[in-house]
């Protein structure tokens, strides 16, 4: 008698979950009316339900117009809720959405969106920068495939602040190679800096330093070429006066 009750039990509970499941209500509708209720949820801030909605739109037409749509929203729903790990699975679906639909009308978009995914990720200059990096990669694909779009000239802008926070993460590893007393590598490591990034808007800060480092090296020349340059070039700079103050 237990037996049969306990079956009974069983039965009436997995009879509630598939009804449950069919009950669905986005199971329920169309592409085009999910497709809806979808783009309703994004206009008031709801983009992880919003993504339901979307997702079942494109399980219904995947191949068609609108299905290409759905899956496009997925990803820039996933990019509108934001945080860490939404950008990254937002990159994932940009990427998913060029690989199925590589000659869509909207390629020049979804990889700015992917350079976009990663740039929302790049770390603080004192840490690692190989997000950045990729990053610089994805904007430079948007302008070498894409050159005439609108997203051309973005790119360009989001590229140079990227490039200050590359700059300023080589000037911290000079500044911990002259902690640690490593010069040369501080004098290479600034060297390099100078060199790759000269649009840095703190290059007067970069010569200062250096010239420190020389100074330490006993490269008396080289130090006095450096510190000329940095006269002519930035007269304004703060660091002058310490300069001065390190040669008495």
């Amino acid at each position: 008698m237990k037996r049969s009750l306990c079956w009974l039990f069983i039965l009436a509970f997995l009879g509630t979950c598939g009804k449950g499941a069919t009950e669905d209500p986005i199971l329920r509708l169309s592409a085009a009316e999910a497709m809806a209720e979808g783009k309703a949820l994004v206009e008031r801030g709801k983009y992880g339900l919003a993504r339901e909605y979307f997702q079942h739109a494109f399980e219904v037409e995947p191949n068609s117009a609108m299905g290409r749509e759905a899956l496009l929203l997925v990803a820039d729903a996933l990019f509108g809720q934001g945080g860490s790990q939404n950008y990254l699975k937002a990159e994932a679906k940009y990427r998913d959405f060029q690989n199925r639909f590589p000659t869509s009308d909207r390629s020049a978009y979804v990889q700015f969106q992917i350079a976009r995914s990663l740039e929302e990720r790049v770390r603080p200059p004192d840490r690692d920068q190989s997000i950045s990096r990729k990053a610089l990669e994805a904007f430079d694909d948007v302008i070498l495939v894409f050159p005439t779009s609108e997203y051309a000239l973005q790119s360009r802008e989001r590229i140079t602040g990227i490039r200050q926070i590359l700059a300023e993460s080589e000037f911290i590893k000079g500044r911990f190679n002259h902690k640690l007393r490593l010069y040369q590598a501080a004098v290479n490591r600034y060297d390099y800096l100078l060199e790759e990034f000269p649009e840095f808007l703190e290059t007067d800060k970069v010569l200062f330093h250096l010239i420190r480092s020389l100074q330490v090296l006993e490269q008396v020349d080289r130090a006095a070429e450096v510190q000329k340059k940095m006269r002519e070039e930035h007269p304004g700079s703060e660091y002058l006066s310490q300069l001065s103050q390190l040669a008495k």
